[in-house]
């Protein structure tokens, strides 16, 4: 098979996003090109863009449902702002809750980690951010490595079809998943053996309750980026094109500064 490197250029026309490939020889293909008027006609074609905004993720949003803030609502204006759309936010408290909307065409886009159970329902852009996930357990828990878990008899709390519910139930071979709206609560309420989630809320409650410490080491890299709802092909290439230059930019850095979320991590280039 032959393989061809090649670098890509992302050019801002007056039009819109146009992203091109040049091989190593020096000659420029055009890859991709899409119109302002064709991706509002596939991101918005209400006239708006509809956003799911999850609360329960303080790295991806903080502030209320009147006045979000931090990265995912940056993104979401800043891109209104090229489409020339105005931007209606739609609080949500869990991302599971976000993917159903979407699939119900309530929503135009959403921020949501990339699962291959939500890939069959979502045009996924590459991640813009990464963040970890994480075990929570009691201070005096025999459970000291993340390999420790995965053990008959151990019960894991988890909030119900997050991205790491969907991870540890296509990975974890013994210990038990227990899914509620608030996993820590369950963990707490029925003294599990752990509990799932990202890690900047868990350290935070670990910061407040004596009782607990957080496991040193990740289960899985939660890998967020921008879904919208599948077969909008059109559209998901204008969302690609936007998110890597955000990136590259230095939008993404700068709106995880402004929202003082300095243990996530901008992704690679897509």
């Amino acid at each position: 098979m032959l393989r061809i490197a090649c670098t890509v250029t992302i050019i801002i026309a007056a039009g819109g996003l146009i992203a091109f490939a040049q091989n190593s020889g020096g000659t420029s293909q055009k890859e991709s090109a899409v119109s302002k008027e064709e991706a509002v006609k596939n991101v918005a074609p209400s006239g708006k863009l509809r956003v799911g905004i999850n609360f329960g993720n303080m790295v991806l949003a903080q502030g209320t449902p009147d006045a979000p803030r931090g990265i995912t609502p940056d993104l979401s204006r800043e891109l209104g702002k090229r489409l020339g759309v105005p931007v209606e936010f739609i609080p949500y408290d869990a991302a599971g809750k976000t993917f159903e909307a979407l699939k119900a065409g309530k929503l135009d886009i959403i921020f949501l980690a990339i699962e291959p159970v939500r890939a069959a329902e979502i045009e996924f852009t590459a991640p813009y951010v990464l963040i970890e996930g994480v075990y929570l357990v009691p201070k005096d828990s025999p459970l000291k490595t993340v390999a420790d878990v995965d053990r008959d008899g151990v019960r894991i709390g988890v909030n119900k079809d997050s991205a790491y519910d969907l991870f540890l139930t296509r990975t974890l071979k013994h210990a038990k998943l227990l899914r509620a709206e608030d996993g820590v609560a369950l963990f707490v309420k029925d003294k599990l053996d752990a509990a799932a989630g990202v890690k900047q809320p868990l350290v935070l409650f670990a910061k407040t309750n004596p009782n607990v410490r957080v496991m040193d080491g990740r289960f899985m890299e939660i890998r967020q980026a921008v879904g919208t709802p599948k077969g909008r092909t059109v559209g998901a290439r204008y969302l690609h094109s936007f998110i890597e230059e955000m990136k590259e930019n230095g939008f993404v850095a700068d709106a995880l500064k402004r929202s003082n979320q300095p243990d996530a991590a901008v992704a690679p280039p897509g």
